[in-house]
């Protein structure tokens, strides 16, 4: 039987405040969903469709495609911490070689960032959170508990999640104990990304690359300051 009802409050009155290849479902559900993609967005296949589209029907507050380790992930974040009543993320479907996704969540919930906004174990290419405030990305793993179906990709599994996330009493699937605890004790965190970093993958990885990158920039300043004192020279 469904806790829909209980212990539930309103998200953010801009919920759900970043745009996305999503579908919205119910507010006062405790599940978002996301489906791993590997597909440029015209070849997208019909199975990553319908994984979205029986998520939401199943009863998902939200689900949608994830495709980047870094500003796909941020957006996601600022839509669920916006809504305290999701406590659960399901992730499913094939893992992206390069990105790593799917790890790159994994990790991030159960490491988190280091100083350098890398996400803790992570293996992709570029797994920076660059524009999200570090509160967001506190609440966001305290708030969920992922459910791992990483490389699967059947309808009904997804279902069955989903389902099994909102009973009233603890249910067992794929080894977890799952049932809807409530809304999350804290209000709702309002914003959006800030877009401070566009292209992550330009960004120094470790310090030695961004001490590196500052001697550059002194050195490049440097000869441009001595040029401009040349030209001015020459015209007086």
């Amino acid at each position: 039987m469904s806790s829909l009802s209980q212990d539930k409050v309103d998200p953010t009155p801009d919920y759900p405040p970043e745009e996305g290849r999503y579908i919205r479902g119910n507010d006062y559900s405790p599940v978002a969903v996301a489906v791993i993609l590997i597909h440029n967005q015209e070849d997208i296949p019909p199975d990553i469709e319908n994984l979205v589209r029986v998520a939401v029907e199943r009863g998902a507050a939200l689900a949608g495609t994830i495709q980047t380790e870094n500003i796909g992930i941020e957006k996601m974040m600022c839509n669920i911490v916006a809504n305290p009543n999701i406590r659960y993320l399901v992730i499913c479907g094939p893992e992206s070689p390069g990105h790593q996704c799917g790890e790159a969540l994994l990790m991030l919930v159960e490491n988190g960032v280091d100083q350098h906004r890398k996400i803790v174990g992570a293996t992709a290419r570029t797994p920076f959170l660059f524009n999200i405030p570090s509160d967001h990305i506190e609440r966001f793993r305290r708030q969920i508990r992922v459910i791992d179906l990483i490389n699967e990709g059947d309808a009904d599994l997804v279902r069955r999640a989903v389902w099994s996330c909102y009973q009233e009493s603890p249910t067992e699937f794929r080894g977890y104990s799952l049932c809807d605890p409530g809304a999350y004790p804290e209000a709702p965190l309002a914003g959006r990304i800030t877009w401070r970093v566009t292209r992550p993958q330009a960004e120094p990885k470790d310090e030695p690359e961004r001490q590196q990158r500052e001697k550059l920039r002194d050195l490049m300043g440097k000869i441009r300051r001595a040029a401009e004192t040349k030209h001015t020279r020459q015209d007086n």
